[in-house]
């Protein structure tokens, strides 16, 4: 079989997965539904790239895992330049069509679900809204139960002779990253003395920031688009996108900040 461009990427089956509902339909739908295909092929592409960091980190081999890092923070740079093209949507031209995504709701997106597991934001609450689909409870539930990416580089400082807490060490694997003062004195340590491990902290922080500037970038536009009004879904739109601001997934590496 001739293997051409459009066979490789399967083009005809890309363009017809964009669905509107809407009556005519409305011009500006086609838009939010790419948009938001793309966001999740790239939450696809990172947990991808997160489980070769995972592999890269256990290998002990850095420099592959800062090429990795480095491709990762490419990525969310590229959805928040994503945001840009929705900021063209004024709100009438998403009113146009708004109430044909019905209960449909960004917090029903799994695979970001899945990154945030993945990253060490990790709370079994987030689950129940997908009690009726068990397929994607045994994904959630596998991310819960999986060590986080903050865990991962932990356990290569454990494995490279550093001595981690116990207190890190023996924390349930299910439950969110929390601080530890002694880890705080061990990071700063591999900050003077180990320029190569200095370096991948820096990377976590640069993803860290990362995350962080796409969920404000996200707020933004909700609240240029609807305002103060509830999100799809009946969710509380921008107030409680609000307050997943400001939430660093490597706390530890930021609190050190001014003890330097």
């Amino acid at each position: 079989m001739n293997v051409t461009y459009a066979s490789y990427l399967k083009v005809d089956e890309l363009i017809s997965l964009q669905h509107c509902l809407s009556d005519g339909p409305e011009h500006d739908e086609l838009l939010f539904i790419t948009i938001h295909q793309v966001y999740e092929l790239w939450f696809q592409q990172l947990l991808h790239e997160g489980s070769k960091l995972v592999h890269l980190l256990g290998e002990n081999r850095l420099n592959q895992a800062q090429h990795t890092l480095k491709r990762m923070l490419k990525i969310l740079k590229t959805m928040v330049n994503q945001v840009d093209i929705l900021d063209t949507m004024t709100p009438l031209e998403f009113l146009s069509f708004r109430k044909f995504l019905s209960n449909s709701s960004g917090f029903q997106s799994y695979q970001f679900r899945e990154l945030e597991y993945f990253l060490g934001k990790k709370d079994r609450r987030f689950m129940t809204q997908f009690k009726e689909e068990p397929e994607i409870l045994a994904k959630l539930e596998k991310r819960l139960q999986a060590p986080s990416l903050w865990r991962e580089f932990l356990g290569m400082l454990l494995q490279r002779g550093f001595a981690i807490p116990a207190e890190v060490i023996e924390a349930p694997i299910d439950e969110p990253t929390k601080e530890s003062v002694e880890l705080q004195a061990l990071l700063l340590d591999v900050y003077r003395h180990h320029s190569d491990l200095a370096g991948l902290c820096e990377s976590l922080v640069d993803l860290d920031e990362g995350l962080q500037e796409w969920r404000y970038r996200h707020v933004k536009m909700v609240q240029r688009t609807i305002g103060s009004k509830s999100g799809t879904g009946g969710s509380a739109g921008a107030e409680y996108l609000k307050t997943t601001l400001f939430q660093p997934l490597f706390s530890d590496l930021w609190t050190i900040r001014s003890q330097f």
